[in-house]
């Protein structure tokens, strides 16, 4: 049973470590603390990370996550192991920086870590957050995925047109707690915006859709495109 849903994205910039001593967009990371915190406040049995990723799979959730292919300083100061083992394999981008958040909040509880494929159908993901909800105990979801990148002409992607109105639905959608509105977006049209979270966007739709048939009560924390890519912080509660 799924009993809280959290939205935050997943920039390196949110990591520990990786922006040095600046403060990075610091009203992010206080509405991504504050998301965190209200859905570790309903004391759930565990935490089920969802993130896109380049496979659908289930992660070790002891996993450590590694950030330093994002900040090669972390390399250089980390020691060198005197016996030179096997390194682990690195949990995606959005696992890891869903794993800091909860690591951050002080949640050591059980963790599921579950990536979903950036090619995955609508219908398999929506399949995958069904099961997801069926399988659970009293469960929280951290979702975790950026908008589109190409909000400007300084975006990783530089600037489309279409990408404004697309994240104007997505957010909507999660202000109405739309989840018919965000198991219809169109796969092709989101990694042509390389709005990374579609996947994830998608589980979550398919799991609260299993949890209850009324629409969660939602709250947006944050809603911006600071360096040309679309960040969503956002609370949903299924209802009763």
């Amino acid at each position: 049973m799924i009993i809280r849903a959290a939205l935050c994205p997943s920039p390196p910039l949110l990591a520990s470590g990786v922006t040095g001593l600046a403060d990075v967009l610091p009203e992010l990371r206080e509405a991504c603390e504050a998301a965190v915190g209200w859905l570790l406040a309903a004391a759930p049995d565990e935490v089920t990370v969802i993130g896109p990723a380049a496979a659908t799979a289930t992660w070790p959730p002891d996993s450590v996550p590694d950030l330093s292919m994002h900040a090669p300083a972390l390399n250089r100061a980390r020691p060198t192991p005197a016996a030179a083992l096997p390194p682990p394999s690195p949990l995606p981008l959005s696992l890891a920086i869903g794993a800091q958040l909860l690591d951050a909040a002080g949640y050591s509880g059980p963790r599921v870590l579950q990536s979903v494929a950036e090619s995955a159908s609508p219908d398999a993901c929506l399949d995958l957050g069904r099961d997801l909800a069926a399988d659970a105990p009293l469960t929280a979801l951290l979702v975790m995925g950026d908008g589109t990148a190409r909000r400007s002409a300084a975006a990783p992607g530089y600037l489309d047109e279409r990408a404004e109105p697309f994240d104007t639905v997505v957010e909507q959608a999660f202000r109405d707690g739309d989840m018919s509105a965000l198991a219809a977006l169109d796969p092709d049209v989101a990694r042509d915006l390389l709005a990374a979270g579609r996947p994830a966007w998608q589980v979550l739709a398919g799991a609260l859709t299993a949890t209850s048939a009324v629409r969660p009560r939602t709250r947006i924390l944050y809603s911006d495109a600071p360096f040309g890519v679309a960040y969503l912080v956002a609370t949903l509660e299924p209802a009763p």
